[in-house]
């Protein structure tokens, strides 16, 4: 439990020294990994019983060489291919913002570090140092968000592709 307690006030500390913009990052970071642990578990658990479902349906055709049957094929292949992209866009989104993100967190402590200067002056280096400390650990932060993100979302998209194209080639095409 104080592990726990000492965790979270290094945190605490944490964003108190990059400032609030920190809790975007964080929301996004957030967003971002359970939106890529469903994917994950749907490609593992849910995926291959739909795909045996509509292999088991095709085989179970009495007719799979007609221009009809084919379409039947395509529209499967479609539906589940619209499934399988479902949140990746939202996922490729999330990564590509996190920088963003810490950059305003850079543009809000630099301007921190300039009001400080208009009612300071030059003469405390103390205070500037704490202003270019908020410009720089948001951006930080928001780079190990995306760069965590950009290796898993793309293993994440490789998966998907290779998940249509098995379901592709297991769906025979006379």
């Amino acid at each position: 439990m104080l592990f726990l307690i000492e965790l979270w006030e290094s945190v605490r500390e944490f964003i108190a020294t990059g400032g609030f913009v920190l809790y975007f990052v964080a929301l996004a970071l957030f967003l971002m990994w359970i939106l890529m642990i469903e994917k994950y578990w749907f490609l593992t658990s849910v995926y291959p019983k739909m795909k045996r479902d509509i292999i088991a349906r095709w085989e179970a055709r009495t007719d799979t060489t007609s221009w009809y049957a084919h379409r039947i094929r395509d529209a499967w292949i479609s539906e589940a291919a619209e499934i399988l992209d479902a949140r990746m866009l939202t996922i490729k989104t999330l990564v590509a913002m996190c920088p963003l993100i810490g950059l305003l967190g850079t543009v809000t402590g630099m301007i921190a570090v300039f009001e400080i200067m208009a009612v300071q002056g030059t003469g405390n280096p103390r205070l500037m140092a704490a202003g270019i400390s908020m410009a720089t650990i948001p951006t930080m932060a928001g780079m190990v968000a995306a760069l965590s993100g950009v290796f898993f979302s793309s293993r994440l998209d490789g998966k998907v592709k290779m998940a249509k194209a098995k379901l592709v080639d297991s769906l025979p095409h006379h």
